[in-house]
């Protein structure tokens, strides 16, 4: 179901998804071995980067613990 969202809002997704890819790239991980990692759908997790998808928290939390990071460095 399409929502009308504030540009703001957009552009925040879009950074989180920005800062998910960059770690994960970081820690040298492809899209589907971090699927694998966290747990979470490759096309889910091809959504949160894109920055497409509002991502639930337990999502975060697990992208977080893969990554070793806290969840305030991915929203911050």
């Amino acid at each position: 179901m399409p929502r009308d969202l504030d540009q703001w809002i957009i552009d925040r997704r879009r950074e989180l998804g920005d800062r998910v890819r960059r770690l994960r790239l970081g820690a040298d991980h492809t899209q589907e071995s971090f699927a694998e990692a966290t747990g979470i759908d490759r096309r889910t997790l091809q959504r949160i980067e894109a920055g497409t998808s509002d991502p639930r928290y337990s999502d975060l939390l697990r992208i977080a613990a893969v990554l070793d990071q806290r969840v305030s460095v991915l929203v911050d």
